[in-house]
């Protein structure tokens, strides 16, 4: 072989290795939903190669590890007592309040679209408390409410679509994207909260929606029981061939349930109403059982959002009962919490939950030791794509590098959470790397425009405070 053809045979191995190397790196700098797009156009055996490159994976599974103390008998026994005062918190982490109407029948759902109110600067009543129920009527051993008009979510789309296919029950269609606009302006957002998906319902729809933490089966099931929607927040490890994926959190719409079998079914924006993933064929919905409920749920401490119209409101109020209180919550979360990590210790989310409502209690340097409980267990690395306490613990008790690292490493080739910009920042400004905090307030307003609490510390940095 001579060597011009040889030098030609080197260039292009040279140039096969170059493709091979940095063809994956540029695509990384493409939007994710765009790859996710063009995946779908390719033949089958090509698809998961690029969604890969779409949904890169951490090199390690978990988030990084803290070390775990060696006697949490502090932490399981700390009496819940009266919690004080919460702390400010994010918007997003605060649930909304209404005042509650006289009750009246539930009537069915309407089969005309009614006009979204627009929102108003007139703040929400707080709501009044009906008197302690002792007991409440018997509820039917199975039920199932019918209308909802199954949406699959676009990408990154979870929290929008489960919303629009919620509110179709009341006769009003929107489009995920629609609601996408107001809750993640920009569409990469991997995460709509509870609190901005109750919010968007009780701000631009004739409708209410009211978030609680710490449910109960039993909650979930007079709800439905008595015509009222649920959207059920929990964590998901895909099936099948998506397994690859990991750990995730989701949305999924309750729509029915039966004791006989111990199930409820799920509407599924991403995987469906059949049995099968990525499939649309039973109207009925995914089944979700009892158990699978019980694992799962705990990953998100146990929320849930109840969609109604205006005049159920008491009723709701009735059916939470003393948990509409926020300070009673907490502290029954707490009790709970506290009451799970003693029946499984190695159980992540439990003391995550701990930690989320020591946070809220005020407890700082407790909610610490919790979240560092978890991770010495092991957390998903998409942990803080969702919940946010470890951040606010340890900022509060001044351990700011921890909340860097956690930071960087959820940003690591996902720039897309303005929660971890802030947190980050915040942490920055702590150890007077004031340039560096203010980059990172403006990257979580240039992502999220409205996300307020960046703005705020943001003026607040320039003016010194």
């Amino acid at each position: 072989m001579s060597g011009r053809k040889i030098a030609v045979l080197f260039s292009l191995i040279l140039l096969l290795v170059v493709m091979v190397v940095a063809a994956p790196l540029a695509l990384r700098a493409v939007p994710s939903r765009y790859i996710a797009y063009a995946a779908g156009q390719l033949p089958e055996s090509l698809q998961e190669p690029f969604n890969r490159i779409a949904v890169p994976q951490q090199e390690s599974p978990i988030l990084p590890t803290a070390v775990a103390m060696a006697d949490t008998s502090a932490l399981l026994g700390k009496p819940a007592g009266v919690l004080a005062p919460a702390p400010t918190m994010l918007p997003t982490d605060l649930p909304p309040t209404f005042t509650p109407p006289p009750h009246t029948d539930v009537p069915q759902p309407p089969t005309e679209t009614p006009t979204p109110v627009p929102p108003t600067d007139t703040p929400t009543p707080v709501v009044t408390l009906p008197p302690p129920t002792p007991t409440l009527p018997p509820i039917p051993a199975s039920i199932r409410l019918v209308g909802f008009q199954h949406q699959f979510q676009e990408w990154n789309n979870c929290g929008p679509a489960t919303l629009a296919m919620a509110l179709s029950f009341f006769g009003l269609h929107q489009t995920q994207s629609q609601i996408a606009g107001v809750t993640k302006p920009n569409p990469e957002d991997r995460n709509v909260s509870p609190a901005e998906m109750a919010a968007y319902v009780n701000e631009t729809t004739p409708y209410q929606a009211l978030f609680r933490v710490n449910g109960r089966e039993e909650t979930i099931k007079r709800l439905l029981a008595n015509g009222i929607p649920v959207i059920l927040e929990l964590g998901l490890n895909p099936p099948g061939d998506l397994s690859w994926m990991g750990w995730y959190g989701h949305y999924m719409l309750a729509v029915a349930y039966d004791d006989a079998v111990a199930q409820f079914w799920v509407y599924d924006s991403w995987l469906g109403t059949g049995r099968e993933a990525l499939s649309n064929t039973d109207p009925n919905g995914r089944v979700l059982s009892y158990a699978d409920l019980a694992r799962d749920w705990p990953h998100f401490n146990r929320n849930y959002i109840a969609l109604y119209r205006p005049e159920q409101a008491q009723l709701v109020a009735e059916i939470v009962g003393a948990e509409m209180d926020d300070t009673t919550m907490w502290q029954n979360a707490l009790l709970q919490a506290q009451q799970d990590a003693q029946s499984d210790p190695q159980n992540a989310f439990y003391w995550f939950n701990l930690g989320t409502s020591l946070n809220r209690a005020g407890e700082y340097e407790s909610a610490a030791q919790a979240f560092d409980q978890a991770r010495a267990i092991g957390l998903p690395w998409r942990m803080l794509w969702y919940q946010f306490g470890p951040y606010e613990a340890y900022y509060e008790v001044g351990r700011y590098e921890d909340v860097i690292l956690l930071a960087d490493t959820t940003l690591k080739d996902r720039p897309y959470f303005e929660e971890s910009f802030y947190y980050k920042a915040l942490a920055q400004a702590g150890l007077d790397r004031v340039a560096d905090a203010r980059t990172n307030l403006q990257r979580a307003i240039a992502f999220n425009p409205n996300f307020s609490p960046a703005a705020e510390a943001l003026t607040q940095l320039e003016s010194g405070g």
